[in-house]
């Protein structure tokens, strides 16, 4: 491939963020990938695995041995169209692959199976929601079909390519299907630019898991996002040259890499230096990125038709079968949940952000009422997967258990003490809630004769409370419910224990 010439860039600084978006002008580009959820691989019947035994996925044209021919995945091209009409694209009525030709270990082919001139989706928008409500709308150029690469392992102290031992190589995830969507320069963002890009590749990651067409999970690298990043003096000025952060995979590092990218190139602009084309690698311990390899333009791939496969042309019918059977999409479900539940545009944005909406709705629908629902996975279960280090999703307990968990508090069997208690043997694989309360003996104890032993033996201990509430102090009583709650290992019912301990004093 040729290589631009650069000259020398001076030694530059950091400009602190705020600074440098109020003398510049910050100019996105987004690439995402999605592995789509298919059986088999984009071109063969390999089957898609994740954690296999490396190399135990592959067929003759994965490994592209000579002679294996390629076949097309229909179920992928389904959810490539599904993908395309969900952004607001335009479906091709004729499309087909070309070859991207260029080496890596990774490739056994030496060419990437894409789409180039002719993509199955093209001229989209995205409207996303902004932190305080804000809607920005997102250009989207085109959606293409093409397969994934496999992985390179390099062993040596830094698990980097440069100074490692050796390297090896997993064709297991060559050929996997993967759609590309491609932004429009992403404009008129300014200091917001680093939200608007993370909000993007959020609401992506949701229409990607409403359509069913990915798991989306971002840990995995099923979701990967490739983030460019240009500044110029003013909207006005023409785009200046990029840099292209690759597979960022997480909400936080998207935004962290757009922060750090226009700070680093306004420091290089500031010093009398040249942005280089670039790909750069993102460093989520240190919170930089460092310079990769410059970065190729799509002539020096040398795109040509593939002559392995012929042309895709997706009857209409097909494509407004697809279009009819599409899902309410994330956005405007949240808006319908959140008047359903009435909770507030801040409730609603946190448990959006936490992951949550769909935990919620499905407690909801087996029985729990929204603001309880809201309370567990909000509150002790966000608690619990942050000192996990583990999604909400990740957690030993459904949504069913929950509901469960809350209709005994409900039924007044639980206090929300013994509730979490009882949740925690959930959590340790310890069964239902029913069997856990059974199991552990955490019921509240509601029976009035032993309360009122347990009240008695509290009021004889304590005569000085006793005064005081007779007194006319009412709050000393929450003296004496702490004793009778902490003889009853806190399963008395605390109201009732309240009552009785008013009418024995009052009487």
């Amino acid at each position: 491939m040729t290589q631009p010439t650069t000259q020398p860039t001076p030694s530059a600084s950091m400009v602190d963020y705020d600074e440098a978006v109020r003398r510049y002008d910050p100019v996105l580009g987004i690439e995402v990938h999605v592995e789509l959820g298919t059986a088999s691989k984009m071109f063969d019947g390999a089957p898609q695995t994740f954690g296999n035994e490396p190399n135990s996925a592959v067929t003759p044209v994965s490994l592209g041995l000579p002679g294996a021919l390629p076949v097309v995945n229909g179920t992928a091209v389904e959810y490539a169209i599904r993908i395309g009409l969900a952004l607001n694209c335009e479906i091709a009525e004729t499309c087909r692959f070309a070859r991207k030709n260029y080496f890596y270990p990774d490739v056994p082919k030496n060419f990437q199976t894409s789409q180039y001139d002719e993509p199955i989706a093209f001229e989209g928008h995205l409207d996303v929601e902004l932190d305080d409500g804000e809607v920005f709308r997102v250009e989207i150029e085109r959606a293409h079909m093409e397969e994934d690469a496999g992985k390179n392992t390099h062993v040596g102290a830094s698990g980097r390519i440069h100074g490692a031992e050796y390297s090896l190589v997993d064709y297991n995830r060559a050929g996997i299907p993967l759609v590309e969507i491609v932004t429009k320069p992403i404009v008129g963002a300014g200091e917001r630019a680093p939200e608007v890009a993370r909000a993007y590749v959020s609401a992506l990651r949701d229409i990607f898991r409403a359509l069913g067409v990915s798991e989306a999970r971002m840990e995995r690298g099923n979701v990967r996002a490739d983030v460019n990043v240009s500044l110029r003096p003013d909207p006005s000025s023409p785009l200046g040259t990029r840099s292209e952060t690759k597979n960022v995979n997480s909400f936080r590092s998207i935004d962290r890499a757009v922060r750090h990218e226009i700070s680093r190139q306004a420091g290089v602009l500031d010093a009398g230096g040249a942005v280089v084309q670039e790909t750069r690698h993102w460093h989520e311990d240190t919170g930089v990125t460092s310079p990769g390899r410059v970065k190729s333009d799509a002539e020096d791939y040398r795109y040509f038709p593939e002559p392995d496969l012929v042309p895709l042309a997706p009857p209409r019918e097909w494509v407004e079968q697809i279009r009819a059977a599409l899902p309410e999409m994330p956005a405007l479900r949240r808006r319908r949940l959140q008047g359903e539940w009435g909770f507030s545009d801040p409730e609603m944005r946190d448990l959006v952000n936490a992951g949550a909406a769909d935990l919620i709705e499905a407690t909801v629908a087996a029985g729990a009422a929204p603001a309880a629902a809201r309370k567990w996975w909000m509150g002790e279960l966000s608690r619990t997967a942050k000192t996990d280090g583990v999604t909400l999703e990740d957690l030993a307990v459904t949504p069913l258990q929950i509901a469960q968990l809350q209709r005994l508090i409900d039924d007044g069997r639980l206090n929300d003490k013994l509730a979490r208690q009882a949740l925690g043997g959930v959590l340790a694989g310890e069964g239902s809630p029913e069997e856990v309360v059974a199991a552990r003996g955490l019921e509240v104890v509601s029976d009035d004769g032993a309360l009122e032993a347990a009240v008695d033996e509290a009021l004889a201990a304590n005569p000085d409370v006793v005064a005081k509430i007779r007194g006319g102090k009412v709050q000393a009583a929450g003296a004496i419910v702490g004793a009778v709650m902490k003889a009853t290992r806190g399963q008395a019912d605390a109201g009732r224990v309240r009552e009785i301990i008013m009418s024995r004093v009052e009487g």
